[in-house]
């Protein structure tokens, strides 16, 4: 009896899952050619200012060791696409842990151990590391991450502040963040004599580092193969080429070796990017029933002098809440940092913790129900645009999550419910997250046993997004998941854009969803027996994601937290957290449940433990370590469901999916942060939450 083809939405297990726990996946840094020497890269030490000298002649002389790469020996790059990958080409040091020598040997603990015996002579000069809401070299940008507008205006936001019979007026800051992900950044390469370049990267996407090792070393992208099958998390930090894989490709040049790099994790704080910190002024006008009538929301924050990234925080306040009058803006400062880069969530993970904060306590100075303030506001179309929303589930994502959570069970009086020592507090926050698309290839082929095969350039990074395809094309295709073969994960394959911005599964899952469709109607005109090679077919979708669209189209969600603060030391436990999201059609149950999980989680340790200082003498990240950069573990991951509301969304692709992997993070600090002030009626505007921090209020 012959399988049906799954439905839409079906808990299909990952395919590559007994692969994973079994050891049979590889991941980059666990591919090792014959004759493989490593690299050991070398950080500067200094925050700003130049190389000397690098003497290397002791190093030279220890066993195993091939060679010492500086800007005085390494090949010279023709023009790399971003700044950052500039790496060996001068003297210059923009920022501490910049890359200054490359030491590659026989074996990793030579090449650790050659990079030890340099002696590096520097100039420093002085630096400035702090971002200061003062800082004179603030300015608008022409435009932020996403290619957002920096400043957007609607009436006049200040006069109308000014007459609202109910204000709030507060400042709330976010630290830098990393995103430190289980596998670090790993490349091996390895040219042939013929010229051309075969890379094993860790990375979101092999297009595009494809690209932009072709235009670092003057290549056509032919001449270029990234495979990428496999990648432990990258939550933005591998969306794009990092300095390893350029130093990998330097030195089996230089070398006429393959080379592995493996970056320490103690190095990654300073080269794969990070979340930068932001200040978020917001000021709320309202009537007394809760309506607002004005919302600002002022941004500062920070970027490198190698390459300008400014996050957009305020960019979600222009979606959230309707009111008459609005201002977003964003102000940065380019400073003696690295280069800031995308986090999960970029802009929408700040911005809302800063929004709906607010939002909480402009509900306490209404004396009103926070979901009742948000479903108060919820606006028919998009408030910055005016376009009419391809569907907005906010509402049924607020009521559904309140009676799941029994939130109108609760006292709405702050520091009243204690056990023992500890005081207990529930908070709520929305969420959301824009539908991003890009253009991408695929194809489909059938074989003459009846069995299919689709290629897609996609990548995996631990969502699950192989199976999710296979499901789309077997769907399409009309025939049983364990019939299609997927092959994703080579710049080889056909082009396809990064896993990032939630945007996919969304992109491929269209590009895979019409190379089926296509066949399965080549296959209904062919007559007689396939052609021994079998047929083909491939499809791109440049031409319906190109745009412009007429509706604005988000995801949305709400987030409900309950949390216990001891009163005695100030540490405070999550003890239970619920999400309901409205994502379109979701695709896989199992793998989506896993993200919304895991993207709260992340949000909890935005709220309670995650944190990167940067110290003003030395220029560098103290916690740079996963000992002193604190990610949620087991014992801090309480009970956590995740829920969703079917969206029948037409506007969308012909899955009628959102993206799903980053608005889970969205509100998740917010609800955190918001319990904390019911459980104690203390409101701290920074985050994260430490015990330090907290105590001093509940003494």
């Amino acid at each position: 009896m012959s399988q049906a083809p799954p439905s839409l939405g079906s808990p299909v297990v990952r395919l590559e899952g007994r692969d994973k726990v079994t050891g049979i996946a590889r991941y980059a840094a666990e591919h090792t050619p014959p004759g493989c020497l490593h690299g050991w890269p070398v950080p500067a030490t200094i925050a700003r200012g130049r190389v000397s000298a690098v003497r290397a002649d002791e190093a030279l002389a220890l066993p195993g060791v091939h060679a010492v790469l500086t800007h005085d020996n390494a090949p010279s790059l023709k023009g790399p696409d971003d700044p950052i990958l500039a790496v060996l080409q001068n003297d210059r040091i923009p920022h501490w842990g910049w890359h200054i020598a490359l030491v590659v040997a026989d074996t990793l603990e030579q090449a650790r151990a050659g990079a030890r015996a340099l002696e590096i002579v520097y100039e420093a000069t002085g630096h400035d590391v702090v971002l200061s809401e003062d800082d004179p070299g603030l300015y608008v940008p022409q435009a932020v991450n996403g290619g957002y507008p920096a400043v957007r205006e609607r009436g006049d936001a200040d006069r109308a502040f000014d007459v609202a019979p109910v204000q709030l007026d507060a400042t709330y800051t976010v630290g830098a963040l990393h995103n430190h992900p289980m596998e670090p950044h790993a490349a091996v390469a390895q040219w042939t004599q013929d010229g051309r370049l075969t890379v094993h990267d860790t990375s979101q996407g092999s297009t595009a580092v494809r690209d932009s090792l072709a235009a670092a070393f003057g290549l056509r992208p032919q001449q270029v193969t990234v495979v990428c099958e496999h990648v432990g998390g990258g939550f933005g930090s591998k969306g794009t080429a990092r300095p390893h894989v350029i130093l990998a490709a330097m030195a089996a040049r230089h070398t006429g070796h393959p080379v592995k790099v493996v970056l320490p994790r103690r190095q990654l704080a300073a080269v794969v990017g990070h979340r930068p910190p932001t200040v978020h002024h917001i000021r709320l006008g309202a009537e007394l029933d809760g309506t607002l009538t004005t919302v600002a929301h002022d941004v500062i924050t920070q970027t490198s002098t190698v390459n300008e990234f400014v996050e957009q925080a305020a960019v979600v306040t222009r979606v959230m809440y309707g009111s008459a009058h609005s201002r977003t803006t964003h102000r940065v400062t380019a400073l003696d940092v690295p280069t800031p880069s995308w986090m999960r969530a970029p802009g929408e993970a700040p911005g809302m913790y800063a929004l709906e904060s607010a939002m909480d306590e402009l509900a306490t100075a209404l004396g009103m129900d926070p979901v009742e303030l948000r479903l108060r506001n919820d606006p028919a179309d998009e408030p910055d645009s005016g376009r009419e929303f391809s569907s907005r589930g906010l509402a049924a994502c607020l009521e559904a999550g309140a009676a799941r959570f029994g939130w109108y069970d609760r006292d709405p009086r702050p520091a009243i419910r204690e056990e023992g020592p500890l005081l207990i507090g529930t908070g709520v926050a929305s969420s959301t997250y824009p539908v991003y698309l890009a253009a991408s290839n695929a194809s489909a082929h059938a074989a003459p046993d009846g069995s299919y095969r689709i290629q897609v350039n996609a990548t995996d990074i631990g969502t699950g997004a192989r199976t999710v395809l296979t499901q789309i094309a077997a769907l399409a295709l009309d025939t049983p998941v364990e019939n299609v073969r997927i092959e994703i994960g080579s710049s080889d394959l056909p082009d396809a854009p990064m896993a990032g911005g939630s945007s996919g599964t969304g992109s491929w899952g269209w590009s895979v969803h019409k190379a089926s469709t296509a066949l399965l109607a080549r296959l209904g005109e062919h007559t007689g027996p396939l052609p021994a090679e079998g047929l083909t077919v491939f499809a791109d979708t440049a031409r319906e994601t190109s745009g412009p669209f007429p509706y604005a189209r988000h995801a949305f969600g709400a987030q409900f937290a309950e949390v216990a603060v001891d009163s005695r030391t100030g540490e405070v436990r999550v003890r239970r957290m619920l999400g309901v999201f409205a994502a379109g059609h979701i695709l896989n149950s199992r793998t989506a449940r896993s993200q919304f999980i895991g993207a709260m989680t992340m949000g909890i340790g935005m709220a309670l433990t995650e944190g990167s200082t940067i110290d003003p003498v030395f220029g560098d990240f103290t916690e740079r370590d996963l000992a002193s950069y604190h990610v949620p573990v087991n014992a801090d991951v309480p009970e956590i469901e995740a829920h969703w509301i079917d969206e029948d969304d037409p506007h969308l692709n012909p899955m009628g999916s959102k993206g799903i992997g980053e608005i889970g993070i969205v509100g998740a600090a917010a609800a955190v942060g918001n319990a904390v002030r019911h459980a104690t009626g203390v409101r701290l505007r920074s985050l994260p939450l430490t015990p330090d921090t907290l105590l001093p209020y509940l003494l």
